[in-house]
């Protein structure tokens, strides 16, 4: 039988691998971990984190404004990009002070330097090269380069978006996605003049439409500028530096920046897959079975870089299924359904499980529950934005199938809503929930009726 100098060897230090990375090694087992950047990932680093921060930063002006209407007075408010940027970078040190830390406890090796795969059981980084039982491949994935887009070198991209030196008069975003639409809603609120392009009918194509919809008309009701059913085609520098970008539909504007989010593409390239019989697919991700395992028997795959839900939780989940398959002889398949998320716009959505556009292909009738009403914190303020409510139940069943929420704390009502619908919860468990009031969250228990049903795709209203 061979021998190895370890038990598990992990390419990248993001949120899945140091997880994977720290529980292997606290249980005893032989474990070092690459990382050629900074540890923390895409989340920490240049993602979840950062991203959040900036979304607190862009809702202090309407929090200013809401103010008045509770008999507050605020004086004159400035406020200081670099400050914000600063007190980020120092956040941001901390929490990877942590992730090293976690793992240097537990005993794992952390080695600084990029990973190159020199057969299945072979990793080199720097002039080192070590031997793996196991090799974890957890190397995330990075912004879409748009590569065919004539003028790509004059854009900045979300990790760019993050340490700009000076914050733009004007900017327009290409995209449809979370990413897109959050940072538009960021500079927004920072007080930008902000142009959201995207090719799309609605922006947020994998999110229910009523929300949708909702989102984009809250977004042009606060000043956001959305064109959607167009790209940008050609961008050029100025001799000023602003950059004129010429659309598909023909018009030609200009803006100090211009950021690209138009999707993510995963880490595989120079990592030596080819060395060792990896598979991947047209976008380079990993192709994995339902336990991270690749073609190749002792290597697998976590998070972004298998292209599967690109999501912080996810990964760590991955990485914790990994653990309990790998070295706790119980495997575990890894579990995709109903995961909750939120994107942290202005107002936030929040949803858990099917849209009603998916579920009606599912499912033969549907009892749509919604609510769209102003949330009591606006009632002082003045501010006449809505929320939206609703539920998406099968019939036949009355399991709720899927939940959406936009307005205020819509993020933390859908981890609530999570467990529910993870549980397979019926509308009739819903209906014997008591409320708690006065609460936005109330409405979601006493939606009794159904505002209307879908058959075969139609929307049928009870007279």
């Amino acid at each position: 039988m061979a021998t190895y100098d370890l038990d598990l060897f992990v390419i990248g230090g993001g949120s899945g691998g140091v997880r994977a990375g720290r529980l292997a090694a606290a249980m005893g087992k032989r474990v070092a971990i690459a990382e050629e950047y900074r540890f923390g990932g895409t989340c920490v680093i240049r993602g979840c984190v950062p991203k959040k921060l900036f979304v607190y930063a862009s809702q202090f002006p309407e929090h200013f404004e809401d103010a008045a209407g509770y008999g507050w007075t605020v004086g004159e408010t400035s406020f200081d990009w670099p400050t914000l940027v600063a007190n980020k970078d120092r956040e941001i040190a901390r929490l990877e002070g942590l992730y090293r830390k976690g793992l240097e406890n537990a005993g794992a090796r952390i080695i600084e330097g990029r990973a190159v795969l020199l057969d299945r059981h072979t990793v080199q980084v720097g002039a080192e090269t070590l031997t793996a039982e196991n090799i974890l491949i957890a190397t995330g994935g990075r912004p879409n380069p748009h590569e065919a887009l004539p003028g790509r070198e004059h854009c900045i991209y979300s990790n760019e978006a993050f340490d700009l030196t000076e914050l733009p008069r004007t900017i327009a975003i290409e995209g449809g996605g979370y990413i897109a639409v959050e940072f538009a809603n960021i500079f927004h609120g920072l007080g930008v003049e902000t142009t959201l392009i995207y090719r799309g009918k609605e922006i947020l194509s994998r999110f229910d439409g009523d929300v949708r919809r909702g989102l984009h008309e809250a977004m042009e009701a606060k000043g956001i500028r959305i064109i959607c059913q167009d790209i940008i085609e050609k961008v050029e520098k100025r001799a000023d530096g602003r950059l004129d970008t010429q659309l598909m539909s023909g018009n030609v504007e200009t803006f100090d920046k211009v950021m690209l989010a138009i999707g993510r593409l995963p880490n595989t390239e120079g990592l030596g897959l080819e060395k060792t019989g990896v598979e991947t697919g047209v976008k380079g991700e990993i192709r994995v079975d339902a336990y991270s395992r690749t073609s190749v028997e002792n290597i697998w795959a976590i998070g972004d870089v298998t292209d599967r839900v690109q999501l912080t939780p996810v990964a760590i989940h991955e990485a914790m299924c990994f653990i309990e398959t790998v070295f706790k002889d119980n495997p575990t398949e890894v579990d995709h359904q109903d995961i909750a998320t939120a994107v942290f716009s202005q107002p936030e959505i929040g949803t858990v499980g099917l849209s009603e556009e998916d579920a009606a292909r599912r499912f033969e009738e549907l009892e749509i529950y919604r609510a769209s009403f102003r949330p009591m914190r606006h009632t002082l303020s003045g501010r006449q934005e809505k929320m939206i409510m609703k539920l998406v139940v099968d019939a036949s069943s009355r399991r709720v199938v899927g939940a959406h929420i936009l307005g205020p704390d819509a993020g933390e009502m859908a981890q609530l809503l999570g467990i529910a619908i993870k549980g397979e919860l019926t509308k009739d468990v819903f209906d014997r929930t008591m409320a708690v009031h006065p609460t936005a969250a109330e409405e979601l228990v006493t939606m009794y009726r159904p505002t209307y049903r879908v058959r075969n795709g139609e929307r049928l209203y009870d007279r």
